[in-house]
């Protein structure tokens, strides 16, 4: 086993509606997901006894901790594809960002490992499925269900407060809120600034720099308009074809 860099490129989800509840307690969804240039970097090598896995903050801080444990998403796809290696993650995609860092890092390992079945690849993680494809996609069910659509380059201008919104959480509210439609084109974008009262700030601040509405990146936290506004904490990213995925 040689030592291979592989690239875990972010997501981001245009559009968001929940459209079901399965019997087992998980969200029907129907979105829009891009794949991002902003991506985390994973090295993997050849185990040290039963293999580790280090994970490398590169974020500056803020939002949440990434667990390095068993529940890790990169630890759940080497299971997966029954592989053991040493893994470090050089983590650039903020963590509780709605951006699919995690979900990211393990597709990566699953193509590395050359697992291409993303009903298996969502068992992991609602997003990893798209992640594990990339491109511009319709993604319908848990996220099992990735429809590819035709390629657009696109420009967004990214806000990432330095607070995280667990998704788990915010679903939660969703339901608790009896289920409200998201004016904006994103269902859970109301029961996360319920749940996070602060993330409504970042959203007006990135409103008044850019003059446009924002937009919330899936559970949150990051907020996004299309077009380029760098600046002022603002990251400027572009969408990629599925073909960079490899």
């Amino acid at each position: 086993m040689t030592t291979e860099v592989l690239v875990a490129p972010a997501k981001l989800t245009l559009s968001l509606r929940l459209v079901g509840l399965r019997a087992d307690g998980y969200h029907l969804i129907d979105a829009e997901m891009v794949a991002l240039d902003l991506a985390d970097e994973l090295v993997v090598g050849p185990p040290t006894g039963g293999g580790t896995l280090t994970i490398e903050d590169l974020t500056g801080g803020g939002g949440l901790t990434v667990p390095g444990g068993p529940d890790n998403l990169v630890a759940q796809a080497l299971r997966l594809v029954d592989r053991t290696a040493d893994v470090v993650v050089h983590k650039v995609i903020p963590a509780g960002s709605g951006l699919g860092g995690g979900s990211a890092d393990a597709a990566a390992v699953l193509r590395w490992a050359g697992l291409t079945d993303l009903v298996a690849a969502a068992r992991i993680g609602a997003d990893v499925a798209f992640c594990l494809m990339g491109g511009r996609a319709r993604v319908t069910g848990i996220g099992e269900i990735v429809e590819p659509l035709p390629f657009e380059e696109q420009v967004f201008t990214l806000l990432t407060p330095p607070v995280g919104c667990p998704t788990p959480a915010v679903y939660r509210r969703w339901d608790e809120m009896g289920g409200p439609t998201g004016e904006h084109g994103n269902d859970l974008e109301p029961a996360a600034v319920d749940l996070v009262p602060e993330l409504a700030r970042w959203r007006d601040v990135l409103g008044d720099a850019t003059g446009r509405r924002p937009r919330l990146a899936g559970s949150g936290s990051t907020w996004f308009v299309e077009g380029e506004y760098p600046g002022g904490g603002r990251r400027v990213v572009r969408t990629i074809p599925q073909t960079a995925m490899a």
